[in-house]
């Protein structure tokens, strides 16, 4: 797979995470976070299993023969990880409003690049620095973030983002080492949906009806986010590391607020317009730099 590939699954599954802000925060009118979540994630695993069983099947033999461990290792990581980062921003947002979660969720940006420092000791290229500190003042202007009060589910957003962090991280790991990006999507959507149905038939009502008045949302954050944008990722990650493909995942705040100007017709004043700018010009300057300064070296 090429990188021009890779890049164009980023954009696309960013995309994707942009616009469904909107139906995971309308999503929950009749439902509580972890219905929708189980709802959402399963049928996120309905719509990639069948994929898996026509251009996959024939791979788990020989891609699983050597280290099956390791697999399930790593796809339980994945899983729990997308589990912890999903369900608290879902339960965040019934405690703070959508331009705080949006700002705060974004704090993955600087964390993956520090926890590859940290436990990896691994050298990051310095542009992916300044390109940090880009997009947080681009999410801090494009959510209007200035005029909002911090409140107690933002630290839920904030403890999300960094499983946010360790998603993107444990992705990069294990799309090294197996190609399998339909069975490894299909499988963190299965753990996420079971988690995320254990906790909501202890603690929320799970009732049929209820649901049903949120098919929409479930289906559209369900398909689209929970299966295909997440498969998305995997691709894109194949040949993008976790610290730049943090930096495009940003694109998301500037989608969510074109989809909330677009849908919900609000407006978009000029702090929006430079937020979305620094965040488009963090991004360029991240996959930009590393190549003008390979060119030149």
């Amino acid at each position: 797979m090429s990188k021009t590939v890779s890049l164009l699954s980023a954009l696309l599954c960013t995309f994707i995470w942009g616009t469904t802000f909107i139906a995971q925060d309308t999503g929950m009118d009749d439902i509580g976070p972890f219905t929708f979540n189980a709802v959402r994630f399963f049928v996120g695993f309905l719509a990639i299993a069948p994929l898996v069983v026509l251009f996959e099947i024939k791979k788990f033999k020989s891609e699983f023969r050597s280290d099956i461990k390791t697999f399930s290792i790593l796809s339980f990581l994945i899983g729990l990880s997308l589990f912890l980062g999903s369900a608290l921003q879902q339960v965040a947002l019934l405690y703070t409003d959508v331009a705080n979660a949006a700002f705060f969720t974004i704090f993955y940006v600087p964390m993956v690049p520090i926890i590859i420092f940290l436990f990896n000791r691994k050298s990051i290229h310095w542009s992916v620095w300044p390109s940090v500190v880009l997009c947080l003042i681009g999410g801090y202007l494009l959510t209007n973030f200035y005029d909002a009060t911090v409140r107690l589910g933002d630290s839920l957003v904030i403890l999300g983002a960094l499983f946010w962090s360790t998603h993107i991280i444990f992705t990069g790991i294990i799309v090294k080492k197996y190609d399998l990006p339909l069975t490894i999507g299909a499988v963190q959507t299965l753990i996420v949906a079971s988690f995320s149905c254990v906790i909501a038939l202890i603690y929320e009502e799970f009732i049929f009806i209820e649901i049903m008045k949120e098919i929409n949302s479930i289906l559209y954050a369900g398909i689209l986010s929970g299966g295909f944008a997440f498969v998305l990722q995997i691709y894109a990650q194949k040949n993008i590391t976790p610290a730049p493909a943090a930096i495009i995942f940003s694109l998301e705040g500037v989608f969510a607020t074109i989809a909330a100007w677009f849908i919900l017709n609000q407006i978009l004043d000029i702090n929006n317009l430079l937020g979305c700018l620094f965040i488009l010009c963090g991004v360029l300057l991240s996959q930009l730099l590393p190549l003008v300064q390979k060119k030149y070296s």
